[in-house]
């Protein structure tokens, strides 16, 4: 999960936010981008380079935290823009439904969702992108796989916290059984 706040007033500071993870859930939405063909039918899977702080580097999808009295929708498409950059062209319906609920937890091996910082819900939606898209913020590089690709041994060695199966759930949604 990323950890890029927006600066907004009523946001919390870093020392809030780090009381406020260790006290209760956080709300996030992740996205996984797609390119889809004329049909319909997912063709390519992009995924995110960034760095944690650690000076490691790992594939992750779209991630952010939801802001207080901000609607689901509208925080899939700020972060989607965060990191996809603002000519994107996400695809996102009026209502959108997760085709999944990640819940991490702190300690390994609650579920397979793993965030050392929290107890965290994220509603996971898979969003077709059909503009141009260019990495921002604390988003260094993005490929753009096949979905074949994307769950390849390679690419899950790459991932951390579980978004492995959260990439493999998404495929599965859309119709591509890893």
């Amino acid at each position: 999960m990323t950890d890029t706040a927006d600066t907004q007033p009523g946001w919390f500071s870093p020392e809030e936010l780090e009381n406020i993870r260790g006290r209760m859930p956080i709300l996030y939405v992740q996205a996984v981008p797609v390119r889809v063909d004329e049909v319909g039918q997912v063709t390519h899977v992009g995924l995110l380079m960034r760095a944690t702080p650690e000076g490691s580097f790992h594939r992750s999808v779209v991630s952010g935290r939801v802001l207080y009295h901000e609607r689901v929708r509208d925080a899939l498409l700020r972060h989607l823009e965060k990191d996809l950059g603002p000519v994107a062209l996400p695809h996102v319906p009026a209502s959108p439904q997760p085709f999944t609920i990640a819940e991490y937890f702190p300690t390994p091996g609650v579920t397979s969702f793993h965030d050392t910082r929290q107890h965290a819900v994220a509603m996971a939606y898979v969003v077709p992108v059909s503009g141009d898209c260019q990495p921002r913020q604390d988003a260094l590089d993005l490929v753009w796989l096949t979905p074949e690709e994307a769950v390849s041994p390679q690419m899950r060695e790459e991932m951390t916290g579980g978004e492995d199966t959260l990439l493999r759930q998404a495929l599965a949604h859309v119709g591509h059984a890893p």
